[in-house]
């Protein structure tokens, strides 16, 4: 009796597919590998706590309600550097304003300057590395030129330069921050693109019609969107302390503004009388950046294939 080889066959296959587990996502994968870095879910606990201080402290002006302990903005000469207290648990700057309010407040600033700022130096980063990468030639050479003169500059004084042809206020320093990181974003998208631009789907892009437009913004840009990820939550960061540093030198956002830098550059001369008023603000820049250069490392590894658990 002849045996029916294909039927039992594709019985068997179909039995082993039971068992078989399916893949996981990709995103899955990430996000697991990611928890296993504590450091890195450390740092995106803190992010997402100041996150939501911020957006409760936006909010609440908004609706013209009061959620912080006091007015930020609300000074008392008679209260004027009261230590920290029950009342006061950060105690009180030299105009009698609460440090803890204002730390609290100085949240939201830091971090719409880090996002916004990264936002536009994402944008014309890559634009600019992308146009570079993948034209080549001449239009390769000026626009890294171009780079590599602003980067010969330290950020803090282009930032400077920047600010002192703006001019002062929340707005221009967003402007000059982000203006200052393109480089770094435009080097980074076009030594990606130099890697990759010569890979058989690019090349077979090429042959059935795309436009170039299309090719960069469909088939090259996916392939290294981990390093844009990764750079640009480190980059925020750096805007963090840009920020801060414009501020200490009166430069960046302007009173009535709480913003870290500007209270440490008015505290300065009561570091020996009253160094609460320096200590509290920079612990805060501490902890948010050293947050997001967390964040940023375990992201560099969740992203890279070759890290991901299995």
């Amino acid at each position: 009796m002849v045996k029916d080889v294909s039927s039992n066959s594709d019985e068997n296959l179909i039995q082993a597919a039971e068992y078989v587990e399916k893949p996981e996502s990709q995103l899955k994968e990430m996000w697991e590998t990611l928890k296993q870095n504590k450091a890195a879910v450390v740092g995106l606990f803190i992010i997402a706590l100041l996150a939501l201080i911020a957006l409760a402290v936006w909010g609440s002006e908004l609706l013209g309600k009061q959620i912080l302990p006091y007015d930020p903005n609300y000074s008392d000469m008679t209260k004027s550097f009261i230590w920290p207290n029950a009342e006061h648990w950060f105690g009180t700057d030299q105009l009698g304003r609460d440090m803890l309010s204002r730390i609290l407040d100085g949240t939201k600033i830091s971090l719409f300057v880090g996002v916004a700022a990264v936002a536009i130096s994402l944008s014309i980063g890559v634009m600019l590395g992308a146009i570079a990468g993948y034209r080549g030639g001449k239009t390769d050479a000026f626009i890294m030129r171009v780079m590599d003169v602003m980067l010969s500059i330290p950020s803090i004084l282009l930032a400077i330069a920047f600010m002192a042809a703006l001019g002062k206020g929340l707005d221009k320093a967003v402007i000059a921050i982000g203006l200052v990181s393109i480089p770094e974003y435009a080097r980074i998208v076009r030594g990606s693109i130099l890697s990759v631009k010569e890979n058989d789907y690019v090349q077979a892009a090429k042959v059935i019609g795309n436009k170039d437009s299309r090719i960069i913004f469909k088939h090259i840009l996916p392939n290294i969107i981990s390093l844009i990820v990764v750079r640009a939550t480190l980059g925020i960061s750096t805007a963090v302390l840009d920020t801060a540093a414009l501020g200490f030198l009166g430069l960046g956002v302007q009173p009535p503004y709480a913003e870290w830098g500007d209270m440490l550059g008015r505290a300065r001369g009561f570091i020996f009388t009253a160094p609460y008023t320096l200590i509290f603000p920079g612990i805060a820049i501490t902890i948010i950046v050293l947050a997001f250069n967390l964040l940023g490392d375990g992201l560099r590894d969740a992203l890279d294939p070759k890290s991901r658990i299995k």
